[in-house]
């Protein structure tokens, strides 16, 4: 399965697409995603050795990088992008809310399937959420003209459910496994269970969002195109600044899946509470695209940052 991880992926998201259409009940599915997404995050962390994360929080070039990226270039690259569907501004505000956000969960997973550094990623992640729920209320403005009260609830909730649980629960399974059986066989466990869990958070992700986007497709169309070509650009964002910063392989795909990956999960509760209706489902429609991209570049990324070319 980890071979075939890329297609199995994908038809994961062709299924939730096709259930999401077909069955609008499964909107219900949407508390299942945190649980869901947890677990994943469990099963990644459990990969990553606990030792190697206090030389990760000491990489302090790739930390810059990550904030020159999220912070700077992403930032000036949403206000062009955006500029297309000026016109609509429930669009405007729902594409500048989700792509303002630098990811800080699944980022880490696919970060794993691509032979990125995820544990560069798990150790930014706090820096990360702090930055944009910093920065946010500064650069929303700024992008869409709109001033927009930013609640702190929905990232702590993240940091707690998504980074702060799985973590401890990851480090107390890696303790104990050397010495008690249960925890080593968890830990196997989830580690062969790791491709089916994150084609089942997929599948519940894309059919529990896709179910309300309903009549509102005409609108979102403009906005689905925007969040592709956003992929696209990000990507070669991503790879010419790892290149020109000689970036080794690892921390070259972390980059750039950080560039790509946004925040969709955790800034829905901020969407959710605006007046305009379409604003959360502008938000879906970033998630859905972003999940089809990913599936693809945990296959494309390592060639276009091969460990070959690669230099420290």
């Amino acid at each position: 399965m980890e071979r075939h991880q890329a297609p199995l992926l994908l038809a994961a998201v062709a299924a939730g697409a096709l259930l999401g259409l077909l069955l609008p009940q499964t909107a219900a599915l949407a508390p299942a995603i945190t649980p869901l997404l947890g677990l994943v995050l469990l099963a990644t962390f459990l990969a990553v050795p606990f030792r190697r994360l206090a030389d990760a929080l000491r990489d302090w070039r790739l930390l810059a990088l990550l904030g020159v990226v999220n912070f700077v270039l992403i930032p000036a690259l949403v206000w062009a992008l955006t500029r297309l569907v000026a016109h609509d501004a429930a669009v405007l505000l729902g594409a500048a809310l989700v792509l303002l956000t630098p990811c800080i969960d699944y980022v880490i997973v696919f970060a794993r399937m691509a032979g990125g550094a995820a544990d560069r990623l798990l150790a930014a992640a706090p820096l990360l959420l702090i930055g944009q729920a910093a920065l946010l209320p500064v650069l929303l403005p700024l992008v869409t003209g709109r001033r927009i009260q930013i609640e702190p609830e929905p990232f702590l909730e993240a940091l707690l459910l998504l980074i702060v649980l799985p973590l401890v629960a990851a480090a107390a399974l890696q303790a104990a496994a050397p010495r008690w059986r249960p925890a080593r066989a968890a830990g196997e466990g989830l580690a062969a269970a790791m491709v089916p869990l994150m084609m089942a958070t997929l599948l519940v992700v894309v059919a529990s969002q896709l179910a309300a986007i309903g009549g509102a497709l005409p609108r979102l169309l403009p906005a689905a195109l925007l969040f592709a070509v956003f992929v696209v650009l990000a990507t070669a964002l991503g790879v010419l600044v790892a290149r020109a910063a000689r970036l080794d392989a690892p921390r070259g795909r972390a980059l750039a899946l950080s560039a790509v990956t946004r925040n969709s999960l955790v800034v829905l509760p901020l969407a959710l509470a605006l007046p305009e209706p379409l604003v959360p489902l502008v938000v879906v429609t970033q998630t859905v695209v972003e999940l089809v991209a990913l599936s693809l570049l945990v296959r494309l990324l390592p060639k276009l940052l091969p460990e070959r070319r690669m230099r420290v």
